[in-house]
């Protein structure tokens, strides 16, 4: 009987994960290009004005990709989704998603942004050529917190690529970019 219940238990709470999950994913998709490219414009000066250590980097960066919203739900599985700009020299270059998925632990739904600062050649190009690029894999990512911010400069920079995440809302037990992927989408 008991083990009936668990199953039970189980099923319900893949349900409600799958279906929190389902019900934000669909409010994270960007109306239109133009919409997408000035939620990404603000979101990053909203960055840089936080975080002096963000606009500096974007002065020496080959490419900067902003996602100004990502959803994130979860209930034991959980998953997040947004949409993002590349920009190489100041001029739109491409539009991209960013998807993860996760299992364990969790429950809660949020929001966030995250911009990352590709610094070298290698790692745009990786980006240009993949079929995606899955965090953890391919170029390294550093996530800038604040105390990685103290310590970095534009004379200490030595990784592909840096990461910030942003403007986090809502209530969900941990944040974590890794195992994200990021895939080239039409606009």
């Amino acid at each position: 009987m008991t083990t009936r219940r668990h199953v039970l238990k189980n099923l319900i709470l893949i349900t409600a994960a799958t279906f929190s999950f389902g019900t934000l994913s669909g409010q994270a998709i960007a109306a239109s290009a133009e919409d997408l490219d000035q939620d990404a414009a603000q979101a990053l000066q909203s960055l840089y004005k936080t975080n002096p250590v963000a606009e500096s980097l974007a002065k020496k960066a080959k490419g900067i990709l902003v996602f100004p919203k990502i959803l994130k739900a979860g209930l034991v599985f959980g998953g997040s989704y947004g949409e993002g700009v590349l920009t190489k020299s100041g001029k739109q270059s491409g539009y991209y998603n960013s998807v993860s998925a996760s299992w364990g632990w969790q429950a809660g739904a949020e929001s966030y942004g995250y911009v990352v600062f590709l610094m070298s050649d290698k790692a745009v190009k990786y980006l240009d050529k993949s079929k995606g690029w899955e965090f953890g894999v391919g170029p390294s990512v550093v996530v800038v917190n604040e105390g990685v911010a103290k310590n970095l400069s534009t004379s200490t920079l030595k990784d592909d690529a840096y990461a910030f995440i942003f403007d986090q809302q809502g209530l969900m037990a941990s944040l974590s970019i890794e195992g994200t992927k990021i895939s080239r989408i039409k606009r």
